[in-house]
């Protein structure tokens, strides 16, 4: 009995019955056993084994376990389908992207270059010639006596720097009996033409400013200075102390 009561507190469990041996005393006589006494001998031994290794209860969790959460197979077929339009989407236009690219770097003169070119030089309003401020055509220092005609030219004889009446983008260069002529485009309309240099110092298509000169003469020919609106010769304007002014 004792080694059953060791191994089952090695095992730590609680015990529900034990089988009781009673050795046979060789002093006694064989006395039959009661059943009765048997049986509470046995109930006696459980309780103190229980008593010593303690009662455990082991529950069992016997509900449901949970059942899996569905996937509603419509919902993430219609994602993947809204995954992929945005993908195309995207790679369309990044293709059209590169290929606006590629076409204005090769051919800069196609039909859809034209038009968004019309449409941007459209967004961007122009300023009129009259909204410019003329420059002289002439150093401050320079002694040359600078005159305007009633037609609205511009005329002097001395030797030194040219300079342009306001800002703008050499659009023609051209010579003639050793004399040369720069024609600046200041807006698509507004145009100035500077004839009788000597020589000419930028080329078409630089940018020039109303304080670098563009060309020089060696006083030896007259310089004339005239200016444009769509072709028409302008002569709204006076001078101020060699400096053009617009008349109001």
């Amino acid at each position: 009995m004792n080694e059953q009561l060791d191994y089952a507190e090695m095992l730590e469990i609680p015990v529900n019955t034990v089988n009781v041996v009673k050795k046979k005393s060789i002093f006694k006589r064989k006395q039959k056993q009661q059943p009765e006494m048997q049986d509470d001998l046995k109930a006696q031994v459980v309780e103190s084994v229980n008593e010593r290794v303690g009662a455990y209860v082991v529950s069992e969790d016997l509900s449901d376990p949970p059942k899996p959460q569905k996937t509603n197979l419509k919902t993430v077929v219609a994602k993947d389908k809204g995954s992929a339009v945005i993908l195309t989407e995207a790679i369309l236009v990044g293709v059209i992207a590169i290929a606006i690219f590629v076409t204005n770097l090769l051919l800069p003169n196609t039909v859809i270059n034209t038009f968004l070119s019309t449409f941007s030089q459209q967004d961007v309003k122009e300023p009129v010639y009259s909204e410019f401020t003329l420059a002289p055509v002439v150093s401050e220092l320079s002694d040359a006596e600078v005159y305007v005609s009633d037609a609205g030219v511009l005329s002097f004889t001395a030797e030194g720097s040219v300079y342009p009446i306001c800002k703008g983008k050499v659009s023609k260069v051209s010579s003639e009996n050793g004399l040369t002529t720069i024609e600046i485009a200041h807006t698509s309309t507004f145009t100035s033409v500077i004839t009788g240099l000597t020589d000419a110092y930028s080329a078409v298509g630089t940018t020039v400013l109303s304080n670098i000169p563009v060309g020089y003469s060696d006083g030896k020919s007259e310089v004339r200075v005239s200016m444009y609106d769509n072709g028409t010769l302008l002569n709204c304007y006076t001078l101020n102390n060699e400096v053009p002014v617009w008349k109001s």
